[in-house]
């Protein structure tokens, strides 16, 4: 080029003589009479932050031509701005005055007379002696060696509780140009962030110092000098030599390896008598955010709780930590570092490598796979002499909800309330025990843990593995006959017994039973019609069929109960 000594493309002995003529004219040549530069600035920037200055680097595009329009240089046609300080004589003194003041992406003419260009010697056979020498320029970058980082920030959440330190890890995107505007590179264009460690050399120095002191959604331009960026080498065909970057990085998350989990409890219920521990069975619901808030996974969308044993590692590290120590109903957010979620790889496309993850968990309950029932009484009879046991016909009336109080089913729902036989695998396990020893008008609460439930399969409108509230209270108590029999003595069985049988002399059965049963001595298997029971006892009884029952045929059945009361039955 023909407006400094170190850049000509023409013949060295040519260089050495333009060389020795631009520096006489600099300094034997002024003014005085003669015409100054002039300059047409015809295309400025609304916004200018900065105007050229002596002692700044520059880098612009040009084209050199004579009055006429001839051209005779040009840095477009080589594919290579001009680059170089400004004040100090390494420009033709009337491109060093002629910049001066300039702004990035400004268009002016510079029109330099000869005695600010190449004099009365001219440039070889290129620039004819005593030529006036017309510069098309576009400023394309300024800097200075006193220059330092500049961020600026565009937004910022209200709330940062966490800024970028060195040796922390950083994943954000970003859109890179040059001071011109021109881009380069952009993360967004690639669909993934860049990831890093910040201030241990992984970056060029001025991005480690650019993001220091960023949070976690926070978005701020960086501009880089050359010698904080790629200095004289430039990178590829995209950067070129002593080049200023301008970075709008957008911070998308934030650790350190040295994170623990961190937890943040929102809300525990007012009582909690039990937390959860190692081995136990949970059922939560959760939203799952990285830190920019932007949701990759929630258990509310598809109705369903995850459920997990915890501390046994069937879920990610962190969230075996965060959920020990919970108690039913607590709500809390646990922030999970990638060291102790899913890592630099990631998983399955929808968490990114290195991404740090957080919780936003609802317990819904958790149990022990040991775990009995638990029985509460809340109301209780003052006169309690008859309890409920195995065998025994009850009614009932109950509420089942799940342990967040959602209502399942309840009695109230129907006409009449349920009748059931204690013991006979009427009703789930759980339920069968805790209506065990309750006496008529009694009331209590009993929790029922799954294994003891509906298990993992659940029932309909029960999800897998629920813990399930009871609210039971006891309206009618029949007391039973162990399985396999119809009718028992409450004492001993009249002796000699067919004689007391044959009222009146003609075998009335019936009415002998009945009799028993009303004066408190015998008792029938409740719930069921009292003469179809005596018909088949009597059947039992008759074994010739002949409709009669003689002595020979009358035998009894006899068994210890758990009372170790001497039943028997005809």
């Amino acid at each position: 080029g023909f407006i400094a000594g170190g850049n000509s493309l023409i013949m060295d002995s040519v260089f050495a003589l333009l060389f020795l003529c631009v520096t006489v004219t600099y300094v034997i040549c002024s003014p005085g009479p003669l015409e100054d530069v002039v300059i047409d600035r015809y295309d400025v920037p609304r916004v200018c932050p900065r105007e050229v200055q002596t002692g700044d680097f520059v880098r612009y595009h040009y084209n050199g031509t004579f009055t006429d329009g001839k051209k005779f240089d040009s840095s477009h046609e080589r594919g290579a701005p001009f680059s170089g300080q400004v004040g100090l004589g390494r420009l033709i003194t009337g491109l060093d005055r002629g910049v001066q003041g300039m702004c990035v992406n400004e268009r002016r003419k510079v029109t330099v007379p000869p005695h600010l260009a190449y004099g009365s010697v001219g440039a070889g056979d290129v620039i004819p002696p005593d030529t006036v020498l017309v510069f098309d320029v576009v400023l394309l970058d300024i800097w200075n060696s006193e220059d330092k980082v500049q961020t600026r920030t565009l937004s910022k959440p209200e709330t940062c509780k966490r800024f970028v330190e060195a040796t922390d890890f950083v994943r954000y995107h970003y859109n890179g140009t040059l001071l011109n505007g021109v881009p380069f590179d952009s993360s967004h264009s690639r669909n993934g962030t860049y990831d890093t460690y910040v201030g241990m050399g992984y970056l060029i120095k001025g991005m480690d110092e650019g993001l220091i002191g960023m949070c976690v959604g926070e978005t701020r331009t960086i501009i880089i000098p050359p010698f904080l960026a790629y200095e004289e080498k430039g990178y590829g065909t995209v950067i070129p030599s002593q080049a200023t970057l301008v970075f709008e990085v957008l911070l998308v998350d934030l650790f350190n390896p040295k994170d623990d989990i961190v937890v943040d409890v929102k809300e525990v219920p007012e009582t909690c008598t039990r937390k959860t521990v190692v081995g136990d069975y949970i059922r939560y619901h959760y939203n799952g955010t990285f830190q920019d808030g932007s949701i990759f996974d929630t258990s509310y969308q598809r109705n369903s709780t995850y459920n997990t044993y915890i501390g046994m590692g069937y879920v990610i590290a962190g969230m075996d930590k965060a959920l020990q120590g919970v108690c039913i109903g607590e709500k809390r957010r646990v922030v999970l570092p990638p060291h102790m979620a899913y890592g630099e790889k990631g998983t399955g496309g929808i968490i990114p490598g290195s991404a740090v993850l957080v919780f936003d968990i609802q317990v819904i309950d958790f149990h022990n796979p040991k775990d009995p029932i638990e029985v509460q009484v809340t109301h209780k009879p003052k006169e309690c002499n008859l309890t409920s046991e195995v065998d025994d016909l009850i009614q009932y009336r109950y509420n089942c909800s799940l342990m967040d109080g959602t209502l399942l089913y309840s009695s109230d729902h129907y006409e009449k309330a349920p009748i059931t036989t204690l013991g006979a695998n009427k009703v789930i396990e759980g339920l069968d025990e805790g209506l065990r020893g309750m006496c008529v008008g009694e009331r209590r609460v009993v929790i029922v843990p799954p294994h003891l439930g509906h298990g993992e399969n659940g029932a309909k409108g029960v999800p897998s593995s629920a813990v399930l509230h009871f609210e039971l209270e006891l309206l009618d108590l029949q007391k039973g006959v162990p399985d396999g029999y119809m009718f028992v003595w409450l004492g001993d069985s009249p002796e000699p017994l067919f004689p007391a049988m044959d009222l009146n002399k003609d075998l009335a059965f019936t009415a002998f039973i009945h009799l028993q049963v009303a004066e408190g001595t015998g008792r029938l298997r409740p719930g069921m019609d009292a003469d179809g029971i005596i018909k088949d006892m009597f059947n039992n009884q008759d074994r010739n069929r002949d409709g009669k029952i003689v002595p020979e045929e009358l035998k009894l059945k006899v068994e210890e109960d758990f009372d170790k009361a001497r039943h028997e039955e005809l």
